[in-house]
């Protein structure tokens, strides 16, 4: 199956997701609706009525003050509005028999209308009416407005409503949708890279493990002499090795994962940090026939802000790939080369070799857990960028990758300069430049004399080169 087909495969669900989250939210939104429309017209038919209520009350007050019954219908300002129903009086005796009434006014029945004088709504005739009676001293006077303009208020209303209920939820189903396959879209992707970074994972682990059992599985199976024994152990060791190496940065990089935050930032002369990497790396240049060298360009400093721990794990990475791969192009005169530049207010840690390279095509992936060029394979596990990616990120670094004038790769890292403070700065009296031919020999330091941890590998560094502090510099060295 082609990649856009596996694409396909694993968005279906996640599309068929987020059409059921839309059609569980848009449901939502049409009861919400719904509810809402119900207690609206509910609200304003309430205050069309009251206002009905309102001007057949003031109608009432002019008929009882002797106004006539036509002036008396008048709305208030004294303007007629034929759009509005006129406002129809009626006068009745005592005993509830119609003396006088409107023009146009329906026979108004006796028991249509409240004697307590509160309004009432009765149908009279073909319409239904707005009526309220107030007692007088010569009988009742009934007031009554029809409610067809309430009622065509109120349809038009429910008109609009309809016509844009099916609008709204259209827009909220397509809006949540499109909402749903956005967000959905990078905890999607997080999770495919969850399972292909586990399930690479075993692959790498199971391969180190598999070797291991079949070598001892061969080295018990029958009796052999101590050669034979010996060369199995020796295999089993590398394999070892190489499983401890990746199980350490799976831990590495779990937590960093879990917690993101850096360790504590100080001032790091980015020099200083190379100078190290390149004096624990000597061996395995010489080792390898790699003429392994550091050089500095542009202005003498070159302090960072970073954990020190992450930028000595961070070139070790860088120069541990490029010896790799220097050494295995077959190329005659293998070459490695650590480049500290300091201009401005940049500073740039580059390491060059002379090995294979890396296609065009293939460093977008570059940084990827476990993914590996396989132009030139240098026998890696496929975490060492990875890490070094997640150091870069951390302290704010840039990357560009490209050709190294030496024929092969060229990784280059950029940070902004910092000035540390007086009371944190460091100097160390040491050569610019510095190169380990390989065919000179040198004193390697071993485990035993030069502790692993970034600080006490720079004193241990520091002591065997002559490096010194200044008088100035205050704190331990580091």
């Amino acid at each position: 199956m082609t990649r856009r087909g596996q694409e396909a495969r694993v968005g279906r669900p996640r599309r068929a997701h987020a059409v059921r989250v839309a059609a569980a939210a848009t449901l939502i939104i049409a009861v919400v609706y719904v509810a809402a429309l119900a207690i609206f017209n509910a609200v304003a038919a309430n205050r069309l009525v009251a206002g009905v209520d309102t001007q057949l009350s003031d109608t009432l007050k002019d008929a009882q003050r002797g106004v006539g019954l036509a002036d008396a219908a008048l709305p208030d300002g004294g303007d007629e509005d034929v759009a509005a129903p006129p406002i129809l009086v009626w006068r009745l005796s005592p005993t509830g028999r119609m003396l006088t009434a409107s023009p146009a006014a329906p026979p108004l029945p006796t028991d249509s209308w409240l004697p307590s004088g509160r309004p009432d709504t009765v149908q009279l005739g073909t319409g239904t009416f707005r009526l309220r009676g107030r007692e007088t001293r010569h009988g009742w006077l009934v007031a009554g407005q029809s409610l067809a303009s309430t009622a065509h208020i109120q349809r038009v209303l429910l008109a609009a409503e309809t016509v844009a209920a099916p609008v709204l939820l259209v827009t909220v189903f397509l809006g949540t949708l499109v909402i749903g396959l956005k967000a959905s879209g990078p905890v999607e992707q997080a999770r495919r890279r969850q399972l292909e970074f586990t399930a690479d994972a075993s692959h790498e682990l199971r391969t180190p493990l598999s070797v291991i059992e079949a070598e001892t599985g061969l080295a018990l199976s029958t009796p052999r002499d101590a050669d034979h024994y010996q060369t199995a152990l020796q295999r089993v060791s590398r394999e070892s090795q190489r499983l401890r190496g990746i199980v350490d940065n799976l831990l590495w990089l779990a937590r960093f994962d879990s917690e993101p935050a850096n360790p504590a930032n100080e001032p790091v002369d980015v020099f200083t940090i190379a100078e190290i990497c390149a004096d624990r790396f000597s061996a395995v240049a010489r080792s390898r026939g790699i003429d392994l060298s550091v050089r500095s360009e542009g202005e003498p400093e070159a302090w960072i802000t970073a954990p020190p721990e992450w930028m000595d794990r961070l070139t070790g990475v860088l120069v541990d790939n490029a010896c790799r791969y220097a050494a295995g192009a077959g190329r005659p005169g293998p070459a490695v080369r650590i480049v500290i530049a300091s201009q401005g207010n940049r500073v740039s840690l580059t390491v060059e070799d002379s090995g294979p390279g890396i296609p065009e095509d293939e460093r977008a992936r570059l940084f990827d857990r476990f993914y590996r060029a396989g132009a030139a394979d240098g026998g890696g596990s496929g975490l060492g960028l990875a890490i070094a990616d997640a150091v870069v990120r951390s302290t704010g670094g840039k990357w560009r990758v490209g050709d190294s004038p030496l024929g092969g790769a060229s990784m280059q890292v950029t940070w902004n300069r910092v000035t540390p403070r007086a009371g944190h700065r460091r100097h160390w009296r040491v050569s610019r430049s510095r190169t380990v031919p390989a065919n000179v020999p040198q004193t390697v330091p071993t485990p035993a004399t030069v502790p692993s941890d970034p600080v006490s590998t720079a004193r241990a560094t520091a002591r065997r080169r002559g490096w010194r502090q200044s008088p100035d510099a205050a704190g331990p060295l580091r």
